[in-house]
C-alpha cells in the first residue's frame, strides 16, 4: 500500500502537468502513487500520461467536467492509500518534498496541511511578477502561507493534504465555483481535526502568462470571499477589505485629476507602488520582474477588489445565489 495518493485535476494544461511528472520522477522517497483526474478537457492529458506509465505508479480518468473540487474528490475516491495530497497542475515539487513530509509527520503528526508557493529564476519574468504578487506580505499574499502564522492558515489546493479521515468526515470539497478549498480547510479547523502550515514542503508555482488571464483569476478570488463570507462569516478579516479600498481610492484620485488637475491625491499610490519595486527587486534581483511587479500587484488589487465589491453587490445586498452567473468551466 502507497503511503501518499497524489491527485492532480488537470484541466486542457497537457505541458504543465508533464513539468510537475517529471518532478514527481525525481522524488528522493517515492512511497506515493499518482492519480490525474482530466476534468472534460478539449485537450487530453492522456498522452502525457501514458508516457510516464514506466516511471510512475500512475492512473488517469477522464470525466465530465465538473470543477476541480469535484475532480478531486473523484481522485480521492479511486485513491488507494490513507493520506491525500493535492497539487495544481502547474506546480512542480523539489526533490525533497515527500521525504520531508515523510520525516515532518513522523515528528509532530497531524490531519490536514498546506504549503507555501515558491519561483524559479527559470520562469518567465511575468510569471515572476505575479508569483511576486500572489505571495508578497505587501499585498494580500502573505494569507497564502509566507507571512501568516500557522495557526490562522487556510490551506490551498495547490499544495495540500490530508487524511482518508478527514475526507471522509467532511465529505471533501464543495461544489463552491472558487474558493472550494478555504471552505475544506476551514471545514476541516470546524470538524475539530488538526491541520497546520508546512514551510518546508513548498512547491513552484508557475502562474497566468498574461494580464488578462491574471485579472480574472483575482477577480473570482475577490467574488469568493464574499461566498465564504456567507458559508462561513468569521472568515472575513480586514485584510480582505484592503484591494477593495484600493479600487475606490485610485478611481477617487484619477477622478480628481481628471476633473481638478491636483495630483497630489496619488502620491500614496505612487509611493506604495515604488515601494513594491524596490521590494520585488530586491527579492528577485531582477529589475524587469520588478518592473511587471508594479503591474501585477496594480492589476491583483484591481482585479480582486472589483471581484470583491461585485459579489458583495450581488451576493450582500441582493442575496443572489454563489452560482449565479455560472459558467460552462469552473476553471481560470
Amino acid at each position: 500500500m502507497f503511503e501518499f495518493s497524489i491527485i492532480i485535476p488537470v484541466y486542457n494544461r497537457p505541458e504543465e502537468l508533464r513539468d510537475l511528472l517529471d518532478s514527481l520522477c525525481s522524488q528522493t522517497a517515492q512511497a506515493f502513487e499518482v492519480i490525474v483526474v482530466d476534468d472534460g478537457s478539449s485537450v487530453s492529458s492522456s498522452e502525457v500520461s501514458d508516457a510516464y506509465l514506466s516511471r510512475l505508479p500512475l492512473s488517469y480518468f477522464h470525466i465530465q467536467n465538473c470543477g476541480p473540487g469535484q475532480a478531486r474528490n473523484y481522485g480521492c475516491s479511486r485513491a488507494g492509500s490513507d493520506f491525500f495530497l493535492f497539487f495544481d497542475s502547474d506546480c512542480s515539487l523539489p526533490e525533497h518534498y515527500i521525504q520531508t513530509l515523510q520525516e515532518t509527520i513522523a515528528a509532530t503528526p497531524f490531519d490536514a496541511f498546506g504549503g507555501p508557493d515558491r519561483d524559479l529564476p527559470s520562469f518567465r519574468p511575468l510569471q515572476r511578477a505575479i508569483s511576486y504578487s500572489m505571495t508578497s506580505a505587501l499585498t494580500t499574499g502573505g494569507i497564502r502561507g509566507g507571512a501568516i502564522s500557522p495557526k490562522n492558515f487556510h490551506p490551498r489546493s495547490f499544495n495540500m493534504g490530508f487524511s482518508r479521515q478527514v475526507y471522509q468526515a467532511t465529505g471533501g470539497f464543495s461544489v463552491m465555483r472558487f474558493g472550494e478549498d478555504i471552505d475544506l480547510s476551514i471545514r476541516i479547523r470546524e470538524a475539530g481535526f488538526r491541520s497546520t502550515l508546512l514551510r518546508q514542503c513548498y512547491v513552484y508555482h508557475k502562474r497566468r502568462t498574461n494580464f488578462r488571464s491574471f485579472f480574472k483569476q483575482v477577480f473570482n478570488s475577490g467574488m469568493a470571499r464574499i461566498n465564504l463570507y456567507r458559508r462561513h462569516p468569521s472568515s472575513l478579516r480586514p485584510m480582505h477589505f484592503l484591494p477593495a479600498l484600493y479600487c475606490l481610492y485610485a478611481l477617487t484620485s484619477f477622478a480628481v485629476l481628471l476633473f481638478t488637475g491636483a495630483w497630489e491625491p496619488l502620491l500614496p499610490l505612487i509611493l506604495y507602488h515604488a515601494i513594491v519595486f524596490f521590494d520585488s527587486l530586491l527579492s528577485t534581483g531582477n529589475p524587469l520582474v520588478a518592473f511587471f511587479s508594479v503591474m501585477t500587484v496594480a492589476v491583483q488589487h484591481t482585479g480582486y477588489g472589483l471581484g470583491f465589491i461585485r459579489g458583495f453587490i450581488e451576493r450582500i445586498l441582493f442575496r443572489l445565489p454563489e452560482n449565479h452567473a455560472f459558467k460552462k468551466s469552473f476553471y481560470r
